[in-house]
Order: structure tokens, then C-alpha cells, then sequence
């Protein structure tokens, strides 16, 4: 049981949106789609939902193409979030489910669970209206799962949220993935992607440019970031021979290298001018990895 995209292109005029999108993700994934604003994240998620036709390619659930009839496999939690403001919450939720073919017996238990799990359960009286806008976006996140689908699509999950409701809301995402759920999400936080996903996918005008193992994207990047806590100043990193990049911050400085022998050397010369505090090798992060691939201008 699997998420297939074979040579998935969309067209809009002369521009491709997606462009030749090939993904194979597994049940029980959890799977990580990045890319600037207008990479095509958005289109893609549409067009596995069968909300847009693609110009060309092919995507399946389980060996079927998604249709309406597939439709309450899958859940939804779309960027642009689209309640209805003058319903009250449980009304809200109610209608969603038994679009879904649902009893409402069944959606009042899960609605209650969920809204006991988020710590609003006053909020199911409430007009929608009337919520704040990270709990209106509970509101939506449990309108996506509350008939327990298969595969669950997040587009941009956690924007808009504080720091409490964003780990309330990740520890929901990993429980459902534990039970068995295939999640595909979008983030422009790259450390939730880091976090949350073992596979991922980077779009650049459509088109992948970044595809697997989160460990093999790193492993395969060729270079290493390098902290470092001094004593003394550190501007002779910029001429380094083997640094690539220097971020010099209020302790110290994080240098990008391309290898470990650098590494060494640095440490060496380190070693003679004074007190290291801290010299610590990490691996490059995704951040690292998305601007060098995607480039600097990202939104």
C-alpha cells in the first residue's frame, strides 16, 4: 500500500507548475514536501486529491486512482483554511464528517476526544467565528482527521501557530503516523521537516531537485558545518583554506567544510591561538542544503 506519482506534469498555459514528478511513498511514511512559495507543493497536493486534472502522469493509492469514491481515505488540511464562520463548532465538524460517511454519534466522540486532546473542549459550542486563529486552525486539523484517514495531506500545518499550540499539533501529526496513518506535508520550517520526516522531497519550479532519505540527502551533500566557541577572535576563518562559508555570531562562529580533514587542520591552528571553548562537527543542515539547491531567495 503506497502513494505512486509517475511522471506527474500540471500545466497552466506555457507554465509548468509540476514538471515530470516521480514519488513512491510507502504507508506509514511520514514524508516531507519543500519548496519556495510557487514550486508547485500546492498543485501537487490538488492534483493527488483529484481537486485538478494533471496534464500528463498518474497517481494512485493502493494501486487505485484517487476518485470520490477513494475520497474518505484520504484527509486534507489545506493552506488557505476554509471553515464556516457562522456554524458553531461541533455543527462544523459534524457536516465535514458525514460528508465523509460518518455517523454523527461517532463524529461527537472523536470530535470530543480531539478537542479534550487540544485543551478546548468549551470550544465545541463555539461559532467559529468567535475562536482565535490558531484554535480555528485546531478546528481545521481535526475537520482532516477526524474519519481517521489512510493518507493524511498537511499543506503548511503549523504556520500561524505559538510555540505550545506547534508542539501540541506535532506530537498529534507523529501519534497519528504512529498508528499507521501516511503522512505528506509542506513546511517552510525546515526543523520541523528535520524533525518529523525520514523522506523528503525540495521543488524548484516544479521540478525535483532534492529526493530520498533525509540521512542520505545530508550524507550525500559533501560538506559539514563546524561550531566553534573561542576565547579570541576568529576573522582568520574567512581566509581559511577548505572553509566555504563563515557565519560569525556573538560566541564564536558555525563554518561550513567541505571534509574532515579540514576539520583537523582547523582544530590545529585553533589549538595554538588560545582557549577553544567549544569545537563541535555537525552535519549540514537542511536549511544548508534547501538554499544551496532552491538558492537564496526564499519566502
Amino acid at each position: 500500500m503506497s502513494l505512486n506519482i509517475e511522471n506527474l506534469t500540471k500545466k497552466f498555459g506555457k507554465t509548468k507548475a509540476v514538471n515530470q514528478l516521480n514519488l513512491n511513498i510507502e504507508k506509514g511514511q511520514m514524508f516531507g514536501m519543500l519548496g519556495a512559495n510557487g514550486a508547485g507543493k500546492t498543485t501537487t497536493f490538488r492534483m493527488i486529491l483529484s481537486l485538478l486534472e494533471p496534464t500528463s502522469g498518474c497517481i494512485t493509492w493502493s494501486n487505485e486512482k484517487i476518485n470520490y469514491k477513494t475520497s474518505q481515505l484520504i484527509g486534507y488540511l489545506p493552506e488557505e483554511r476554509g471553515l464556516y464562520p457562522k456554524l458553531k463548532v461541533a455543527e462544523q465538524l459534524v457536516y465535514l464528517g458525514r460528508l465523509r460517511g460518518m455517523e454523527k454519534k461517532d463524529i461527537l466522540t472523536e470530535m470530543h476526544e480531539w478537542l479534550e486532546r487540544f485543551k478546548v473542549p468549551e470550544n465545541a459550542n463555539k461559532l467559529i467565528e468567535e475562536l482565535s486563529k490558531g484554535n480555528q486552525q485546531k478546528i481545521q486539523f481535526i475537520a482532516s482527521v477526524i474519519h481517521r484517514p489512510e493518507l493524511l495531506i498537511l499543506d503548511e500545518p503549523f504556520s500561524g501557530l505559538d510555540p505550545v499550540n506547534v508542539e501540541l499539533l506535532k506530537e498529534a501529526v507523529l501519534d497519528l503516523n504512529k498508528s499507521g496513518t501516511t503522512i505528506v506535508f509542506s513546511s517552510h520550517r525546515m526543523e520541523h521537516v528535520e524533525e518529523l520526516c525520514e523522506q523528503l522531497c525540495i521543488l524548484h519550479h516544479g521540478t525535483p531537485v532534492v529526493e530520498g532519505r533525509l540521512r542520505d540527502v545530508k550524507k550525500s551533500f559533501g560538506k559539514m558545518n563546524v561550531v566553534i566557541r573561542a576565547d579570541f577572535p576568529l576573522d582568520f576563518l574567512d581566509q581559511f583554506a577548505g572553509v566555504l562559508k563563515v557565519k560569525h555570531t556573538k560566541e564564536g562562529a558555525v563554518v561550513q567544510i567541505a571534509n574532515e580533514d579540514t576539520a583537523h587542520q582547523l582544530f590545529q591552528v585553533l589549538a595554538t591561538k588560545g582557549f577553544v571553548r567549544k569545537f563541535e562537527i555537525e552535519d549540514p543542515s537542511l536549511h544548508d542544503i534547501f538554499l544551496e539547491k532552491v538558492g537564496a531567495h526564499y519566502e
